[in-house]
């Protein structure tokens, strides 16, 4: 089946979650390796929990996509909006690219910069910010490649085994946001327009 593309960059698009990939997802939910960066280590994610975790994703708090490899249009990861105050203006990000094959090649790079896109230029939001075990470097840096600074860390917080680690927040301002895919896009429909 041909996915729908919502917002389309460089080396992924984002297309709305349901519940088509639920069974990749609770793979990937129960991945050691994933399943210690993101946290839910802890959680018991069988196939049906999934497809209902993948149904309540989308709501008045929150937006989530799939994303999708644009050469082969395979779904390798999850990206979303999570907490969302449009009184304040503000989200936490989440996403993984849950496909080993598919990790250091930017695809986490572009999806993240697509959320940012549609986060400050369709729900105008003004600050968002990532939560990120310190042991996640590769999280980290790909956060700050897309333009997060870090404003703070939760010491000791977070505990597997006897290793201790802390918990690194990090934010991105839209005025800090200047690659935006929806504002070429409507330049081009004014251009078509005038035409």
């Amino acid at each position: 089946m041909k996915q729908l593309q919502k917002l389309v960059g460089e080396k992924c698009f984002l297309t709305p979650v349901d519940d088509s990939s639920a069974d990749i997802v609770a793979e990937w939910s129960n991945d050691l390796d994933l399943s210690i960066k993101t946290g839910d280590i802890s959680d018991m994610i069988t196939y049906d929990l999934q497809k209902q975790y993948l149904h309540e994703m989308n709501s008045s708090r929150g937006y989530a996509f799939y994303i999708v490899d644009k050469t082969n249009e395979k779904v390798v990861g999850v990206a979303r909006l999570m907490r969302i105050s449009f009184i304040n203006r503000n989200a936490v990000m989440g996403m993984f690219i849950g496909d080993k094959n598919n990790r250091s090649r930017g695809i986490g790079t572009d999806a993240s910069m697509l959320l940012l896109d549609f986060a400050f230029n369709v729900l105008n939001l003004r600050n968002i910010m990532v939560e990120i075990f310190s042991f996640n470097k590769a999280s980290i840096n790909m956060c700050r490649k897309c333009g997060f600074k870090e404003i703070g860390r939760r010491r000791k917080a977070i505990l597997y085994g006897k290793n201790e680690f802390d918990e690194v927040y990090m934010d991105i301002l839209s005025e800090e946001f200047d690659n935006s895919i929806i504002d070429k896009q409507i330049k081009k429909i004014e251009e078509n327009n005038n035409v």
